[in-house]
């Protein structure tokens, strides 16, 4: 079973930190306005549409897929959580392990959504050369009082930049996700980790999300 440690704590503070960042300023660097931007968008929409505010699974996930995946680079996660076995998967399998890690952010995410309360997000110093073509933007989160470090990788992908990863107190995303996939593909090869992703999305599906 697919599952990671902190799955269910990684995703609601990533969802509360898109929902309470300040609006983008001309002088802030791009890295750190794709963030602000997205937050914005996801923002917006939620307040606009009270079946986003009462948790409704279907508004959920299409606010997923229309408003947080296009700053999402999958492609690139995907073949870092799946790591050296990447490249002995074939064409069809790599496509395969796209979507149903996609899937499988998209349901826990969804479930993290419900969760949001009244937090707010800091961005702290960026620290960049004017050509880096992979950065890390850092935010802190206040929940509950507490201070909590959310980090956002992006690569540049011609003239836009994505997410490649996400660090929630020093865990990231992709490095959890690589553990667990090495350890699936070890016992059970490329094709029994699509399977067990494919069969845990399904759960996720029928009324388990937020469980990842």
């Amino acid at each position: 079973m697919i599952r990671t440690i902190k799955a269910a704590f990684l995703f609601p503070l990533l969802a509360l930190s898109l929902l309470s960042a300040p609006a983008a300023r001309a002088e802030t660097p791009a890295p750190v306005q794709v963030i602000q931007k997205l937050s914005e968008s996801v923002m917006d929409a939620v307040n606009n549409d009270p079946a986003l505010k009462s948790g409704d699974p279907q508004k959920v996930m299409q606010l997923v897929e229309s408003k947080v995946l296009p700053f999402v680079d999958f492609q690139r996660m995907t073949a870092s959580a799946v790591g050296r076995y990447w490249r002995q998967a074939s064409p069809e399998q790599k496509k395969e392990l796209q979507q149903q890690f996609k899937l499988l952010l998209i349901h826990t995410y969804s479930g993290a959504v419900t969760q949001i309360k009244n937090q707010h997000i800091e961005y702290l110093p960026f620290r960049a050369s004017p050509d880096a073509t992979n950065v890390v933007v850092r935010t802190r989160v206040m929940n509950n009082g507490e201070p909590v470090q959310l980090d956002y990788r992006l690569v540049k992908l011609d003239s836009d930049w994505k997410i490649a990863d996400v660090n929630v107190m020093g865990i990231w995303l992709v490095d959890n996700y690589r553990g667990v996939f090495a350890q699936e593909i070890g016992q059970k090869g490329i094709n029994g980790l699509i399977h067990t992703l494919d069969t845990r999305n399904k759960q996720l599906a029928q009324g388990g999300q937020g469980q990842g």
